[in-house]
Parts: C-alpha cells; sequence; structure tokens
C-alpha cells in the first residue's frame, strides 16, 4: 500500500466505501444536482437511499445498527458527495453527523432503541438546534430555556439556520437547563414545536434551512439527552468530527473544480492554441492542484486521530481553518478558466461557487478557528513553559 493510499483508504473497507459513494454519486447525486439546486429543496428519496447504502448511521457501531467506520470513512463520504452535491451532502451531514452521531454518544440504551432505527434507515430525517438569532459562535450566549415541570421540561426560544429544519422530525436541541446548556431530543410532534418557512439561502439549495420554533414547548423527561448540564461537553465533542466534514466538503469542491479545470483548458482554444498553454491558466491549475492537495492530505491525517474518546479540537480547527477558503478559491478560479462559460448556470462551478462560501461560515466561523487555535497552542506552550 502506498502512503498516499495509506492515508486516504486506510484499509479495504475504506477503499469499497469510496468506490461505492463514487459510483452512487455519478450516478444517482449528479444527475439530479442542478434541479434541486434550482427548486431550493432537499431530493428526500434519493436521501433515503443513503440509509440503504449503510451510510445513514456510518459512525454508528454495527452491533447498534450502523455501520461502525471511524472519522476516515465519515470524510470520504462527504469528499464524494460534495464533488457533484454539497447541498445535498449539507443535509447528510445534518443528519448523520449533528444528529445520528452526536444523539449515539449522548443516548442511553431506551433513547437508541425509540430513535436509532428510523433515523440510520431514513425514515426520520434528523437536525441540530445550536444557533440562535441573537447567538451564533457565542454559544454561551444562547436565550433558549428549558424549565422542569414534572413530566415534561418546556423549553422557550428560537433556533435558526438550521439545516434540515423543513424535512426534520428530530432535532438534537441546546438549552439551558437551571443556566446550564444540555442536550434534548425534541420531535415535530412535540407540543408547542413548530418550523419556520424555509429560509432562502445563496447556495447549498439543495437542503433546507428553515427556523425551530419553541413555544412553550412539552419535552418529555425522557428525551433528555446524558445529563443536566451536560450539552456543552456534548457540543464540543461533535464540532470535531463536524468541522472534518466540513472540511473534507471543500476538499470534494475543489477536487471537481480541478478536474473541470483541466477538462476545459484542454479542450478550449484562444489564438489557435488551448487555454493550458497560457501562464496565467496553468498558474490557476496548478495552484489550485496544489492547495487541493494540501488540504486533503490535513484533513485525511487529522481525521486519524479523531473519535469520540479523543479529543483534537486544534486538529480539527487546523483543518476546517485551511480547507474552507480553498473549495471557494479553486471554484473561483475554475470560473475565470471557464470565462463566461462558468458563470452560466449551464456548468456546475456557479453552483460549486455558491456552494463553497458557506464553509467559511458553518460549523465555526473561520475567525472562530483561529481563535481556538491560538488558545490551544497558547495553553500548550503555557504547560511546556511552566
Amino acid at each position: 500500500m502506498s502512503a498516499a493510499d495509506a492515508l486516504f483508504n486506510p484499509s479495504d473497507e475504506h477503499r469499497l466505501l469510496r468506490q461505492n459513494v463514487a459510483e452512487f454519486t455519478r450516478k444517482e447525486v449528479e444527475p439530479q444536482a442542478a434541479e434541486y439546486d434550482d427548486k431550493g429543496v432537499l431530493n428526500v428519496e434519493l436521501f433515503r437511499r443513503l440509509g440503504e447504502l449503510g451510510l445513514l448511521g456510518i459512525t454508528v457501531p454495527i452491533d447498534d445498527g450502523g455501520s461502525g467506520m471511524d472519522a476516515t470513512a465519515a470524510v470520504i463520504v462527504h469528499e464524494e458527495l460534495s464533488k457533484s452535491d454539497p447541498g445535498f451532502c449539507l443535509a447528510y451531514l445534518a443528519h448523520s453527523m449533528l444528529f445520528v452521531n452526536n444523539f449515539y454518544h449522548c443516548s442511553n440504551e431506551e433513547q437508541r432503541e425509540r430513535y436509532l432505527e428510523k433515523v440510520i434507515d431514513g425514515e426520520w430525517v434528523g437536525g441540530m438546534g445550536m444557533t440562535e438569532p441573537g447567538a451564533g459562535t457565542d454559544v454561551l450566549g444562547m436565550t433558549t430555556t428549558a424549565v422542569d415541570d414534572g413530566d415534561h421540561y418546556v423549553v422557550n426560544g428560537t433556533k435558526t439556520y438550521i439545516t434540515n429544519g423543513c424535512e426534520g422530525h428530530c432535532f438534537l436541541v441546546y438549552a439551558k437547563l437551571d443556566d446550564r446548556i444540555t442536550s434534548f431530543v425534541i420531535d415535530r410532534d412535540c407540543p408547542g414545536f413548530s418550523t419556520s418557512n424555509h429560509i432562502d439561502k445563496l447556495g447549498m439549495r439543495g437542503s433546507t434551512m428553515s427556523e425551530l420554533i419553541f413555544e412553550d414547548c412539552r419535552v418529555p423527561k425522557a428525551n433528555l439527552l446524558g445529563e443536566p448540564g451536560g450539552g456543552l461537553t456534548h457540543m464540543m465533542r461533535n464540532l470535531e468530527i463536524e468541522r472534518l466534514t466540513l472540511a473534507a466538503m471543500s476538499v470534494g469542491i475543489a477536487t471537481r473544480c480541478v478536474e473541470i479545470m483541466v477538462d476545459y483548458a484542454a479542450q478550449r482554444k484562444a489564438f489557435k492554441q488551448p487555454l493550458n498553454r497560457f501562464g496565467q491558466i496553468q498558474r490557476y491549475i496548478g495552484d489550485g492542484y496544489a492547495m487541493t492537495e494540501a488540504a486533503r492530505c490535513l484533513t485525511y491525517n487529522v481525521a486519524r486521530d479523531v473519535d469520540p474518546n479523543k479529543r483534537s479540537r486544534v486538529g480539527s480547527d487546523a483543518a476546517k481553518l485551511f480547507a474552507a477558503p480553498v473549495g471557494k478559491q479553486v471554484a473561483d478560479w475554475a470560473m475565470q478558466v471557464m470565462g463566461g462559460a462558468g458563470y452560466c448556470r449551464e456548468y456546475p462551478v456557479e453552483r460549486l461557487w455558491r456552494d463553497a462560501k458557506l464553509l467559511e461560515i458553518g460549523g465555526g466561523t473561520i475567525e472562530a478557528h483561529q481563535k481556538n487555535i491560538t488558545k490551544d497552542l497558547t495553553s500548550e506552550w503555557k504547560a511546556r513553559n511552566g
């Protein structure tokens, strides 16, 4: 096994996973991507096909109905899906990482029996509610509250910019219980829970976004996840694999855009010679490829050290900080190479360009990653130097 293969496909199981997801993406995801981007809705029928492929519970142990794979496997799926439809992939991430993976690691056996089968086979679409109208990166500033009321908790507040909000049945929601961030699973049929209309957006249009609204929402006591006050730990643990998979999405976008540049520059002629004979075009292709490979290597290298029992915040922050702008930059260069054609909706580049921007915002802004890395490296420095 080559060094590169050991990093990107560390086992036969990983290699087969990549082959299967790549084939599924080419045959089923690519043909519908432009249509659902134009509609601005999730292709729910296709989403449920991910359940048939065993992808919706990819990090859940086999004994509990999942595929029993690791962070590298999750990165592979997100990279391959994003080569064709990052919006569809974002819906997958919100379900499989933000709900299923997070839920599994902070739930008890009774809760798993109620939810896992339905979310792993795709019958129920899941999501996660953290961001609020007045609190995004500042998670401690959230104002959604939960109050103990006998057999229920009464939840009040609003979560916004929630992926899968329109189709979702169940959401992992963070709220303050006695002023401590606590995790709950809240179903659409809980009294007092509603969602807003779809929030239209620039990119990632193959997934939907809405507000989650809780007005004296009654949540059964059995839907408390973990211990009261444990929500911050749940959130921080899950953010690592979320940021890795978001980085992988950017790598997928960049990889596709490099392929498009190479193909177009070889076939398109100007002044009686292929575009790839011109130095500026060579710069876009060469730099784009190098940046993409650097982002890919960093993302997969960090993925080897991420699991629920081992923290790697500085690594996952660094992967997303570096990779997120790469997708946007390489998509921009691909559009520049294609000229007017790249700007037209007939070709996928303008969609990939729009999709890429979210990766600098969602799952932690690039500014948040810079802050976290500086804080963590300073802590390490202090530990070394007394």
